[in-house]
């Protein structure tokens, strides 16, 4: 599959997992990390819709912003920001595991998202991904996708009114969600792309 380029007011399905398919996530406090590595590099140049991470990769749907949005120091550099995210990441997981070298599969890929239809599929398999893979029984259980803060009102970094204006509301967002989990297989085998 062609690797897509980072484009202003576009929005991307952003996913690698771990080299040789290695977990990149050992321990809770990992997941958290990941997290707020993602809320410190990416959020000046980026609108993270829905996330799901698993032991040994993560889904990212996300829009990057306008180039007026975006800081200075980022223009024309977008995959700058990523590129600092990964490093960083990288680097704490090698300290604290003694390890050395690359945790992830070479090339980050990331897909541009060209419709809304193909935006609702994609929120609906990041968050039934946690279910492919046999992490869980039920998606809603999962701790480490936006799936929950969607259906929280505390405070998010997500662009929540957007995709649940999406969904239609709060109700057609988890009521679509069970729906798809009851037929998950086609909206999964619709998108996936390469084996984990």
């Amino acid at each position: 599959m062609k690797q897509e380029k980072f484009e202003y007011d576009t929005f991307f399905h952003v996913y690698n997992r771990g080299n040789n398919k290695e977990d990149i996530f050992i321990e809770d406090k990992n997941y958290s990390y990941f997290l707020k590595l993602i809320k410190d590099h990416l959020l000046g140049v980026a609108e993270i819709y829905a996330y799901c991470l698993l032991k040994n990769h993560f889904h990212l749907i996300i829009r990057i912003k306008d180039k007026n949005e975006i800081p200075v120091k980022y223009v024309d550099k977008i995959h700058l920001p990523f590129s600092n995210f990964f490093n960083a990441y990288t680097k704490s997981i090698n300290k604290a595991y003694n390890r050395t070298g690359s945790l992830f599969q070479e090339h980050l890929k990331r897909n541009i998202i060209q419709d809304e239809n193909y935006l609702r599929n994609l929120v609906l398999y990041v968050h039934l991904n946690p279910v492919k893979h046999k992490f869980c029984d039920d998606f809603r259980e999962y701790k480490y996708s936006s799936f929950l803060s969607y259906t929280s009102d505390k405070p998010s970094n997500l662009s929540r009114k957007y995709v649940l204006e999406l969904f239609g509301g709060k109700e057609n967002f988890i009521f679509q969600h069970k729906e798809s989990m009851i037929k998950y297989e086609g909206v999964v085998n619709e998108i996936d792309d390469f084996d984990y």
